[in-house]
């Protein structure tokens, strides 16, 4: 059985903890796109934690955690993240990495920068990680394999190439320093030092998984919105952050993948730049920003304040039918306990028209959130383990979010903790 644990909307949406909590039953859980440009917050018995790279199932003594071949690997990170586990007397978890991964190399996030600063004020917000130079690389077919870091002749004359090609742009576009492919070799032979135990057919071996009847998580980074090709471009990431690519970024057929669990916040929030349509500011934004969250609204990886806004229904319906939902993950609900009235975004008005579907990119920045309030319910709800005790008022936000969408909200999610969650339902459980 493969399950997909992804995001509705512009990431941020809590997947961390609802992967960190399915993975008590599962075999393996993998990451199948993205890099260490953004992260997942974890809060179990061993304390809080920002993951990057590693899978949100790593806690478990029982998992398997993979990177697969859709991921842009950064292998000083993902070294670095497996330390900051370990030496939190977590048991150092089981970790294969795909052959085929490609590798995030040290000019890919120097690139990222140097980009930045030449946009200056027309930037995409990102997070330098080097994940769009990473991309591009990929897919103009000049990166790096993990594999070939086992060919050595390969690897001497593909990087004297790729040297060439990237100082150009150094020198000419950037007016940077240019790399030494001697130095970058040596780069290269310590990746393989590092990788090397962890290196595996992630395929092949998810494939006798499936055959042995195994339970497999795959595990999205960031959500819909911010999908190269159905998010809100060109204010997006550089993979698809869709459950179908799980198919293609594990190695796994299609139809293997039966249950998709897309997370959606109680409210919005967004990091980095782009069309936030129920967007809010000043004192509103920094109230809902200091409570949300555990210890507030700001990105696991990057410390930014993230942007705040009421739940958008319109956003969400549109994330989770691309997603190919069966079940919704409802988190942080128990946030909103402070208010008296809660706004939710019903509709986008755009040149005088209502409408409830998402349009493309370009008429979002026209769009005007349509918003009908909710009577809050004014009290504390974590602690709270069956549906019918919550309260009323709180039942009632649930339930029409869940009509406007039209998916099943299967799990409310009502604090930070791994047993801070509300079975509806549900054959999750």
């Amino acid at each position: 059985m493969v399950k997909a644990v992804v995001g509705a909307n512009w990431g941020d949406e809590g997947k961390g903890k609802i992967t960190d909590m399915l993975a008590r039953q599962a075999d393996i859980i993998i990451r199948f796109q993205g890099g260490a440009n953004a992260g997942h917050t974890i809060v179990n018995d061993y304390g809080k934690f920002a993951l990057h790279t590693l899978p949100s199932g790593v806690f478990y003594g029982h998992t398997t955690s993979v990177i697969g071949n859709g991921v842009a690997l950064n292998i000083p990170v993902l070294m670095n993240e497996i330390k900051s586990i370990t030496d939190r007397d977590v048991p150092m978890p089981k970790i294969l990495v795909s052959d085929r991964a490609q590798i995030v190399m040290p000019y890919h996030i120097l690139l990222d920068q140097y980009e930045e600063e030449r946009l200056g004020g027309k930037s995409f917000g990102s997070t330098k990680s080097g994940i769009a130079p990473f991309y591009s690389d990929k897919y103009a077919k000049i990166g790096f394999q993990v594999s070939e870091l086992f060919e050595e002749e390969l690897l001497k004359e593909k990087v004297v190439r790729v040297c060439e090609q990237k100082n150009v742009m150094l020198e000419h576009m950037y007016h940077k320093p240019l790399i030494d492919p001697k130095e970058l070799l040596a780069t290269l032979h310590e990746y393989k030092e590092m990788i090397s135990p962890f290196v595996c057919d992630v395929s092949l071996f998810l494939h006798k998984a499936m055959k042995e009847g195994k339970t497999i998580l795959l595990e999205g980074q960031l959500g819909t919105l911010k999908d190269t090709d159905h998010g809100i471009y060109p204010m997006v990431t550089s993979s698809s952050t869709l459950a179908a690519y799980g198919a293609i970024g594990a190695g796994i057929p299609p139809y293997e993948i039966r249950e998709i669990i897309t997370v959606c916040k109680a409210y919005s929030s967004a990091v980095g730049a782009g069309a936030f349509v129920s967007e809010i500011f000043g004192e509103e934004a920094d109230e809902l920003r200091k409570r949300g969250g555990d210890g507030g609204e700001y990105g696991a990886t990057t410390g930014r304040p993230r942007r705040m806004g009421w739940f958008d229904c319109v956003a969400s319906k549109y994330g989770c039918r691309l997603q190919g939902t069966t079940d919704v993950a409802f988190t942080v609900l128990d946030v909103l306990g402070y208010l008296d009235e809660i706004p939710i975004c019903v509709g986008y008005e755009i040149d005088g028209e209502v409408t409830t579907d998402f349009p493309v990119a370009s008429k979002l920045s026209k769009a005007k959130p349509v918003l009908k309030k909710f009577p809050g319910w004014k009290c504390e709800i974590r602690g709270i383990r069956k549906y019918e005790d919550l309260p009323e008022n709180c039942r009632k936000y649930i339930e029409f979010i869940e009509g406007q969408i039209g998916y099943p909200i299967t799990m409310v999610s009502n604090g930070p903790g791994r047993n801070d969650i509300i079975y509806r339902n549900s054959s999750l459980k």
